[in-house]
């Protein structure tokens, strides 16, 4: 059979490329496919107990069973750190606060607050001069709607927006945008700030430093921890 495998961040790099597709036994499971890339990358053996892996957007363990056309992800550490719309969103583009802060506001939520998380121009004392964010989308979107849709259920009228920008990303310029509207001010600190907590553990989006002397590194901090997202079984 044959499997779809994506890798992302670090693991992109040890394995030379985002996409590969891989030729495996019919009965193998997620421990053989393991054997395998350790094998073929042997850098990857030191890594792969700090990946999540998903397959089909599901979070599996190496007894899973693998199955023809499988899409694998190995998800290594969330960043952390600082056409869709509503219930959390990604742009390739610059984001639109206003327009984030129009789809949770409203007459009857008299507090509206706003977090704007923006490049930094430096970090750890190295002049950072961009940020290049990437994600899996799917799984991405996924967890973005449900941090919303979990925070909204929570709250009295609570409404939740949250937009997180892919790609380049400069100094100075913003990478996310949460905005939470509710009748009562203490109501949308607490929302504002589980947002922003889970978006940086349950969210697989990666960023990639770029410093003014040239080097840049992958940023990985936060054991990615979505809960599993239900899939159909072939």
């Amino acid at each position: 059979m044959k499997i779809r495998l994506l890798a992302f961040a670090g693991v992109r790099e040890i394995l030379g490329g985002t996409e590969q597709e891989i030729e495996l036994d019919d009965d193998a499971r997620l421990a053989d496919l393991r054997r395998l890339l350790e094998r073929s990358y042997p850098e990857l053996a030191s890594y792969w107990d700090r990946l999540a892996v998903a397959i089909d957007g599901k979070m599996s363990g190496d007894s899973e069973r693998l199955y023809e056309g499988a899409e694998v992800a190995l998800l290594p550490p969330v960043s952390g750190g600082e056409d869709e719309g509503g219930a959390g969103a990604l742009t390739d583009e610059a984001i639109d606060v206003a327009g984030v802060v129009r789809r949770v506001k409203s007459r009857s939520r008299g507090a509206v607050l706003v977090f704007e998380g923006t490049v930094r121009a430096s970090h750890h004392g190295r002049a950072v001069t961009r940020l290049d964010y990437d994600a899996y989308r799917p799984m991405a979107l996924e967890a973005l709607g449900r941090i919303v849709r979990q925070l909204e259920t929570g709250g009295d009228d609570l409404a939740v927006d949250i937009v997180h920008r892919l790609g380049t990303v400069t100094a100075g310029e913003t990478s996310v945008v949460i905005a939470v509207a509710s009748p009562h001010r203490d109501a949308a600190y607490r929302a504002s700030r589980e947002a922003l907590e889970r978006l940086k553990r349950e969210v697989p989006i990666w960023k990639r430093e770029q410093y003014a002397d040239g080097e840049a590194e992958w940023r990985e901090e936060e054991p990615l921890t979505p809960l599993p997202v239900p899939t159909a079984t072939p």
